[in-house]
């Protein structure tokens, strides 16, 4: 994870596309459509405290940077978070798996995109390809030395 959080654009963007708490797919793909040159982004967000697991989650980068429209409603310092990519889509992969997930599953939300099987576990979870396993796995690695029991 070389790219640092750009959290003024991740607040400027938030309230330009009004972002909500609930789904941070939704968010960034409003994102990624709002602004131009962006990628979508999904994978893992890891910080210390509850729930003490990686949480799935999608932002944009744009650069060099991460821009997180979810990140008013995560109630964290940006320097406390770290994020782990699995998969990135431009916005025009990102279109054309929105509509091939609709035809396909049209019962189902579009998002998130797991790109094409075979599917990989992780955590207890099989979604996603040998790449979602991956981050999961540094993104695990991270979450435990983040919240590693205080010895007194």
């Amino acid at each position: 994870m070389s790219k640092l959080l750009d959290a003024t654009l991740s607040v400027e963007i938030a309230k330009r596309i009004e972002s909500n708490e609930v789904n941070s797919f939704d968010n960034a793909y409003h994102a990624a459509l709002a602004t131009p040159g962006s990628l979508y982004v999904q994978g893992f967000l890891v910080f210390s405290g509850k729930p003490y697991k990686p949480i799935e989650h999608s932002w944009i980068e744009l650069d060099n940077s991460i821009v997180d429209p979810t990140l008013p409603y995560l109630h964290k310092k940006p320097e406390e978070l770290y994020y782990f990519p699995a998969q990135k889509l431009t916005v025009k992969q990102l279109q054309a798996a929105l509509e091939e997930a609709k035809e396909d599953y049209p019962e189902d939300e579009p998002l998130p995109v797991y790109g094409s099987m075979p599917y990989e576990y992780y955590g207890d979870v099989m979604l996603g390809g040998k790449e979602y396993q991956e981050a999961y796995e540094q993104a695990e690695a991270k979450c435990s030395e983040l919240n590693k029991p205080k010895i007194k």
